[in-house]
Formats: C-alpha cells, sequence, structure tokens
C-alpha cells in the first residue's frame, strides 16, 4: 500500500503483514523518524513501539535501515513492514451485543455509544472485539489478533451499525465494497445552528489538522477526499436533526464536515462547542441504516437500528421548548 505523504495514512492503514509507504514532503524535512511515524499512524501507536520497529529493522528509508532520531528529507520513501503481532493477550468477554443480523459469514452489531470497537492505548478490554470473540469464535484473521473481523469502524463515542466478517473471504468482499463506495450507511444526527438548505452535499478533502496531529480537518495539504450527503429532516431554530450519507469513509468524517460547515455535532467533545444544548456520552451521531451485499449469497441487504434513548431524549428536549 504506498502512501505519498505522512496524512495519507488513514484508509486501511497498517494491517499486520501489510507494507505502508509514506513520501517525505517539504514540511517535515529535518523531523525524527520516530516522531514522524508516531503522528503518521492512523491507529493511537507509542513512540517506543515505533521505536522498537526501527530497531528491529521493520520500517527503511530510501531501502536502507535508519535509527530513530534520523532526520527526514523532502522525497524520501519510508517503508513499514508491520510485524506479525505477538500473541495476543485479548480475552473473550461476555458483554452483551444487540445483533441485528448474523449468519455463517458476517455479523452486523448495534454498538451502544462508548463502546470502543478495537482494543487501543487506553482500551485493552470491553471492546466490541472482545465481546464478538466470546460469542463468535469464528471472526476472520485478516486485520491480526488485535483486530479480528473488523472491517470498518465507528467511533467510540457513535452509536449505530457495524458490521464484522467471520472468515477471510467474507472479509475481502466487505473490504472491496467499502473501498468501492458501495456500502450504503446513512447516519442521523443533531447538528448546531439551523441548517439553511433542506439538502446539500459536502465536498471538502480531510487531512491531518497541523496544529494538533491526532485531530483532522479540512485541508488540501496531505489529505483525502471526503464527501458527505446531507438531508435535513427536522428544524429546532438552534439545532436541526439531519440524516447524513457517507461516499467515503475518512476518519472523524462526518463531525469534521459538520464543523466546517459551522454546524458541529451536539455533544462533540472535540470538534464542537456547547452552545447551550447537551447529551451526555459522546456527539449526536448514530448509524442507523447499513447496507451491503452479502460475501456469499450476493443478495443485498440493509438494516436500521432505532436511535438510542439519549438521542431520543435529545430530541425530546428540543421539540417540548
Amino acid at each position: 500500500m504506498s502512501k505519498d505523504a505522512r496524512n495519507e495514512g488513514a484508509e486501511g492503514e497498517a494491517m499486520e503483514n501489510d507494507i505502508v509507504v509514506w513520501t517525505v514532503q517539504e514540511e517535515y524535512a529535518r523531523e525524527r523518524i520516530d516522531k514522524y511515524l508516531t503522528e503518521a499512524w492512523e491507529e493511537e501507536i507509542s513512540r517506543s513501539q515505533v521505536q522498537q520497529w526501527i530497531e528491529a529493522g521493520h520500517v527503511t528509508v530510501n531501502g536502507r535501515t535508519v535509527k530513530a532520531n534520523y532526520k527526514l528529507s523532502t522525497g524520501d520513501s519510508i517503508t513499514v513492514t508491520v510485524p506479525e503481532p505477538e500473541t495476543s493477550e485479548l480475552t473473550p468477554e461476555d458483554i452483551p451485543l444487540n445483533i441485528a443480523y448474523e449468519d455463517a459469514d458476517v455479523i452486523v452489531v448495534n454498538k451502544p455509544r462508548g463502546m470502543v470497537v478495537h482494543p487501543a492505548a487506553g482500551h485493552p478490554s470491553g471492546t466490541l472485539v472482545n465481546a464478538l470473540m466470546y460469542h463468535c469464535k469464528d471472526l476472520s484473521g485478516i486485520n491480526g489478533e488485535i483486530r479480528p473481523g473488523i472491517v470498518h469502524r465507528i467511533d467510540k463515542d457513535t452509536s449505530g451499525l457495524i458490521m464484522a466478517a467471520k472468515n477471510d473471504a467474507s472479509h475481502n468482499s466487505l473490504a472491496a465494497q467499502l473501498k468501492a463506495h458501495s456500502v450504503t450507511r446513512r447516519y442521523l444526527a443533531v447538528v448546531q445552528g439551523n441548517v439553511a438548505h433542506d439538502q446539500g452535499t459536502v465536498d471538502a478533502p480531510i487531512g491531518r489538522d497541523p496544529h494538533d496531529r491526532k485531530l483532522y480537518t479540512v485541508t488540501e495539504k496531505n489529505s483525502k477526499t471526503a464527501v458527505t450527503h446531507f438531508t435535513v429532516l427536522e428544524r429546532f431554530g438552534d439545532c436541526t436533526l439531519l440524516q447524513l450519507q457517507l461516499e467515503t469513509g475518512r476518519t472523524h468524517q462526518i463531525r469534521v464536515h459538520m464543523k466546517f460547515i459551522g454546524h458541529p455535532l451536539v455533544g462533540d467533545p472535540v470538534y464542537g462547542r456547547s452552545k447551550g444544548i447537551f447529551m451526555e456520552g459522546g456527539q449526536a451521531l448514530h448509524a442507523a441504516i447499513l447496507g451491503f451485499v452479502h460475501p456469499s449469497t450476493e443478495e443485498y441487504l440493509e438494516f436500521s437500528a432505532p436511535l438510542p434513548e439519549d438521542m431520543e431524549e435529545l430530541l425530546a428536549r428540543l421539540r417540548s421548548r
């Protein structure tokens, strides 16, 4: 997988046994390679982990191994060969799942707000993966032992439908559909402000925020195409209920695009500031509809998940004012 710039590492990055390549842009010249890679990685990763990979020879610059303090030059080609994961310490956990659909190939789960999809720094357990490992026993191994079965993600503080693959053939099929933008993904969101147009499209590229590399922003530099379609469902004066359909699937896409057009999500702790309307536990964003072609039967399947209680309560408050 080739990445033309540091911030191009978002979609499908860093599957185990994969090779990831970046070409260094001028603005990152003279930066240490361990710092660069730590901030470039889509998943949260420690600098010590990157340094271990460098020490073990999994990282090369222009075909040669380097040290962690190597200072980059414009045009350097960085290659990371992601090593096999060590034996996983993940344990199956008997966490209740709200299952929308399940067969021998795929499972669709309605994820609650607050649940992390797969283990990461600060969240070693209690994740959707831990729950799926207990329930399924037979997840696809393509994403390695840390992310078995996981084809796509939704944020920790977003609720709604997510699919996981039970075998590698299904994983490949679903991943290909995501890449081709043929998976139906519709969200419901409550945003701040009165959205003026009944329908619209936000077509604005997303990349890392140069001021905070853990965040994303609309930018022309080191970015990827991102397209979000929206339809107004209900207006409350200072808030609007939207249906949003993803054409692309960038990290934090809806949250970034809504902030970009001046209507951040209600409750978003990162991209939105409260203006008197609150929702506990995260942003008012719910993955309500998920549709895809079944990997084996080739039948189109579509599932819907009702709004969670917290968003229903938010809407009730807005309607009763």
